[in-house]
């Protein structure tokens, strides 16, 4: 069997740098659980505090296989920063480093390509207000066309344009993106959109007139979130839980 080299970088990288691997290796971990992933591809990046430099998945390797120390650290124009014996792939960066560079606030984004999400994306009446948790991500979602593999820096602007103040992000043909100033924030954005794509897509299924949630309910949802999260967003509330819960599926994530 061929293994994956094993790196140790703990006492390499400053706590702030070393506390965001984790958080971030946990999510990797965590998506993989949740059956989200697609093999080796899609991504989740991570800035690191008080820098211009962010973490990304090493290209090659499957997201049970991500660990706080493999995470390989790039600027915006994708160029490997440390020492490490792994790529990283160029197109699946080309839409992080675009909304890295264009939100200050977006300290993570995931970008994955589950069936639901894909499936939602492309229907042309797109995420429909059938359920709570599509609330959520119809209070501020956005759309961007598939432009083919994410390789031409060209995309970048559009993506940006289309990203605009939005935290999700709906791409017709293709997945969902979210973003968030924490891993937790992006997690639990991804996690609304998600189980709002499998309900609406099981609700269609029926040939069933379905029960819409009127627009001012939609509207008011985040104001009536921070009543229940007490001035804390969801994922600051939430990841802890999911936190420990990834080291209950394998502590090896955090090496």
């Amino acid at each position: 069997m061929c293994e994956a080299p094993t790196l140790d970088l703990k006492n390499t990288v400053s706590p702030e740098e070393w506390e965001t691997r984790i958080n971030l290796a946990a999510c990797y971990r965590l998506v993989e659980n949740l059956g989200w992933g697609d093999l080796i591809y899609t991504h989740i990046s991570a800035k690191v505090p008080n820098t211009g430099h962010y973490l990304v998945n090493a290209f090659g390797l499957s997201f049970d296989e991500v660990t706080a120390s493999n995470l390989v650290k790039v600027n915006l124009d994708g160029k490997i920063l440390d020492e490490t014996p792994f790529d990283i792939n160029p197109a699946g960066f080309t839409i992080h480093s675009a909304v890295h560079e264009a939100r200050d606030d977006a300290h993570c984004v995931i970008h994955l390509h589950t069936n639901e999400t894909i499936a939602v994306a492309t229907l042309k009446e797109g995420l429909l207000p059938l359920s709570q948790y599509a609330c959520f991500s119809l209070s501020s979602l956005g759309h961007h066309g598939y432009e083919g593999l994410a390789v031409d820096h060209a995309e970048r602007r559009r993506l940006q344009s289309d990203i605009g103040t939005h935290n999700h992000l709906l791409l017709p043909n293709h997945g969902a993106l979210t973003l968030g100033p924490t891993v937790g924030d992006a997690f639990m954005r991804m996690y609304d959109l998600q189980r709002a794509c499998e309900i609406q897509l099981m609700i269609q299924a029926t040939g069933a007139e379905a029960i819409p949630i009127a627009p001012e309910i939609v509207e008011g949802i985040y104001k009536q979130a921070n009543v229940v999260h007490s001035g804390s967003t969801g994922g600051q509330k939430s990841w802890p839980a999911m936190l420990r819960k990834a080291y209950r599926l394998d502590p090896t994530f955090a090496s």
